[in-house]
């Protein structure tokens, strides 16, 4: 561990890796979100005590465990209400939510929703890879129309898969992007423009489930660079309209003041506790 010129250590990104060993499948793009985000924290040089990852259920919502960070695993679909509430009573820290297309869009979609329009500054890593990989391979809100892999849709879904980054831009996100779990670089990259971003950012990654989507291997050929920052949101939606799905890059970057309500009148937890004190 080095120091920089006020003496303080310099941190790589390992320094920001827990002692606990991933247990995803093999080949799961969620290791690649793990470093990215690691990378990210490092390069930004963000103390690991200054930091909380907050998720929800599923695969991806273990990152807290892996990280050095504090952490916060709550329940199905509740990580954005959490990591809410935590980055207004607590500005000093970097608030990053974590979960999967399940978890984000499906249970939590309206927190989702209310989240983009309320502008609170957090950063949203959502893992998606269009299938429920810790419940055996059902179908998510981003699964195709015509996807018969699973054996509680075996003639597709019948339903239209949900765009989040439409979402997102329809409901007042001001920062909107999507990345690749397989470019670690890029990853990185973008999440630490995300972190750095003064209110709510939302970067979807594409991030395989080989084991219940091994089609999704294919993903390396699919997978470009399409978007070009806009505040605009008129030709943000132009490039979601023609999007294919596999354009990567920062879509939407319009920065607006942040929901953060004033913290000067605030009482101490020892004055709030005094107020519920029995007095004999």
């Amino acid at each position: 561990m080095n120091e920089n010129s006020s003496g303080l250590a310099i941190l790589g990104h390992k320094d920001y890796r827990s002692e606990y060993k991933p247990v995803w499948c093999a080949g799961c793009g969620d290791f690649g979100v793990l470093n990215a985000l690691a990378k990210a924290l490092a390069a930004l040089e963000i103390p690991p005590h200054e930091a909380a990852i907050i998720a929800g259920i599923g695969c991806s919502s273990r990152i807290p465990a892996y990280t050095s960070a504090y952490g916060f695993h709550g329940v199905h679909g509740r990580a954005l209400p959490v990591a809410t509430g935590l980055a207004l009573s607590r500005p000093d820290l970097t608030v990053i939510a974590t979960g999967g297309d399940g978890d984000g869009f499906s249970i939590g979609g309206n927190h989702f929703m209310h989240a983009c329009r309320r502008n609170v500054d957090l950063t949203y890593l959502v893992m998606d890879n269009a299938v429920y990989g810790m419940t055996k391979g059902q179908a998510s809100p981003t699964t195709e129309t015509d996807w018969t892999a699973s054996k509680l849709s075996p003639q597709g879904t019948h339903q239209m898969p949900l765009h989040p980054l439409e979402i997102a831009l329809a409901t007042g996100a001001p920062f909107i992007a999507r990345a690749f779990s397989n470019s670690p670089n890029e990853l990185a990259r973008m999440i630490a423009e995300a972190i750095e971003f003064p209110g709510f950012a939302f970067l979807q990654v594409l991030s395989p489930c080989i084991t219940y989507r091994p089609e999704q291997l294919g993903y390396k050929k699919r997978v470009h660079a399409g978007f070009e920052p806009t505040a605009d949101r008129t030709e943000a939606f132009a490039a979601l309209a023609a999007d294919d799905g596999f354009s990567t890059g920062i879509l939407y970057r319009a920065p607006r003041p942040c929901f953060a309500p004033d913290h000067s009148g605030a009482r101490t937890l020892e004055a709030i506790a005094a107020d519920f004190e029995v007095v004999p």
